[in-house]
C-alpha cells in the first residue's frame, strides 16, 4: 500500500474524474481575501465544504437514534458562513463529488485551522468504487458559537493504494450511500 503523491492526484483528476469540481494547486486566496486553503496538496487534496447544512437542534426534545433519525433533529441552513451553537454539530457537504478507484481507499482529517478553534470535522473513510458527495460533520466541541465558511477547505482526504484489487467494492455491496447528492442523513 502506498499514500498517493500530488502527481498522482492530478492525474487522477484528469482522466477517471475521481474529484469534480478539481483544483490542482492549493488555493489559499480568492478576490482580495484570504481562506481557509483549499485544492491538491502534497500527499492529498483539501476538500471544500458547500454552502448547505443542516444544523443540530434539540427544540423538538427527540432522541438522536441511527436506526430511527428523526429529521426534526435539525434546521437546514444555506449560506456562506453556517453558526454552529456551542457543544452542538452541524452536517454539510463537499462541493466535490468523488469517483473512487476500485484499488483505493481514502481517509479524511479535519484541518489545523478548524481544529485549533475547537471544531472537529469527521468523515468516515471513502471505500473503493463509493461515488459521491462527501457528507461532512462539524463538532463544536467549545462553550461559544463557531463559524465554518462554505467553499473553503475543512478537511483532507489522503488516498492510499492497495497492492492489489478488493474482492468486493463498495459498489459491488450496493453501499446505501452510494451516488449521494446533497447533505445526507443516517440510513439503515
Amino acid at each position: 500500500m502506498t499514500i498517493k503523491s500530488d502527481r498522482w492526484i492530478r492525474r487522477m483528476a484528469a482522466e477517471h474524474r475521481m474529484i469534480e469540481p478539481f483544483e490542482p494547486h492549493q488555493v489559499k486566496e480568492a478576490a482580495g481575501r484570504r481562506l481557509v486553503s483549499y485544492g491538491t496538496s502534497s500527499y492529498g487534496y483539501d476538500i471544500r465544504c458547500s454552502n448547505e447544512f443542516k444544523i443540530f437542534t434539540n427544540i423538538n426534545s427527540t432522541i438522536v437514534d441511527p436506526k430511527a433519525f428523526d429529521e426534526k433533529n435539525f434546521v437546514e441552513f444555506t449560506g456562506d458562513v453556517c453558526i454552529i451553537p456551542p457543544n452542538s454539530f452541524a452536517l454539510a457537504r463537499t462541493v466535490e463529488y468523488f469517483r473512487i478507484p476500485r484499488n483505493v481507499l481514502t481517509i479524511c482529517l479535519g484541518k489545523s485551522t478548524y481544529a485549533r478553534c475547537g471544531i472537529i470535522v469527521n468523515v468516515t473513510p471513502l471505500e473503493p468504487e463509493w461515488e459521491g458527495h462527501v457528507t461532512l460533520e462539524f463538532s463544536n466541541t467549545t462553550p461559544l458559537p463557531a463559524r465554518v465558511y462554505a467553499n473553503e477547505g475543512v478537511a483532507q482526504v489522503i488516498f492510499i493504494e492497495s497492492d492489489e484489487i478488493c474482492e468486493i467494492s463498495y459498489k459491488d455491496r450496493g453501499g446505501k450511500y452510494q451516488g449521494q447528492q446533497g447533505v445526507t442523513l443516517p440510513r439503515i
